[in-house]
C-alpha cells in the first residue's frame, strides 16, 4: 500500500477522490458548496446548534468581552480535518484549537471564529469549550446530573451557561 503525504491544500481533492460513487444524475452537476441547513431546535427533532456562555469571555483587540456563543454538532470531516493540519502534526496539543475553531459558529458578534481566536482565549474558557464539545457530540445534550452536597438530593443543571440563581 502506498502512503501519500497530505497537506491542508489538497484536502478537498483527497476527500473528493475517496467519496463513494454517486448516481449518474448527481455526477453531471459540477460540485458546489453544500448549503448549510439552518440549525433545527428540539421541537423540530435533531438539535444541531447549542448556545453557551464562557466562564471568563474572549477579549478582542478592541477590548470587547465576548461571552455568549454557539457551537454546532461536529461532523466526521470536522474531526478528520485537524489530523492533516500541519500545526497539529507539529504539536498534537493544537488539535483541540483547530477542532473548536471549526465548530464554534458564533462568539458574541464574531461569526468568523478561527484558530487565532481560540488561541487567544483564556485556558478556563478553552477547557469549558472542550468539555462542552464532548458533551454535545457524545451525549447529545448540555445537561449534567449533580448531587447537592448538603441534602444529597439529585438534580440536573444545564452547562450551556447562565449564572447560579438565574432562571
Amino acid at each position: 500500500m502506498r502512503r501519500r503525504t497530505v497537506t491542508a491544500g489538497n484536502l478537498e481533492e483527497i476527500l473528493q477522490l475517496t467519496e463513494p460513487d454517486r448516481a449518474p444524475e448527481q455526477q453531471a452537476a459540477p460540485p458546489a458548496a453544500a448549503p448549510q441547513p439552518p440549525p433545527r431546535h428540539e421541537g423540530d427533532g435533531l438539535r444541531t446548534e447549542f448556545e453557551f456562555e464562557l466562564p471568563r469571555g474572549y477579549v478582542d483587540e478592541a477590548g470587547t468581552v465576548h461571552r455568549h456563543g454557539a457551537m454546532r454538532l461536529a461532523t466526521a470531516r470536522d474531526e478528520l480535518r485537524p489530523q492533516i493540519d500541519l500545526r497539529v502534526k507539529e504539536n498534537p496539543a493544537y488539535l483541540s484549537v483547530v477542532l473548536l475553531s471549526q465548530v464554534i459558529t458564533r462568539l458574541g458578534n464574531i461569526t468568523d471564529v478561527h484558530a487565532g481566536i481560540v488561541e487567544r482565549m483564556y485556558a478556563t474558557d478553552v477547557a469549558f469549550l472542550q468539555d462542552f464539545y464532548r458533551r454535545v457530540n457524545s451525549e447529545g445534550h448540555t445537561r449534567a446530573a449533580v448531587t447537592c452536597p448538603h441534602c444529597e438530593g439529585g438534580f440536573e443543571v444545564d452547562l450551556s451557561g447562565g449564572r447560579l440563581g438565574e432562571s
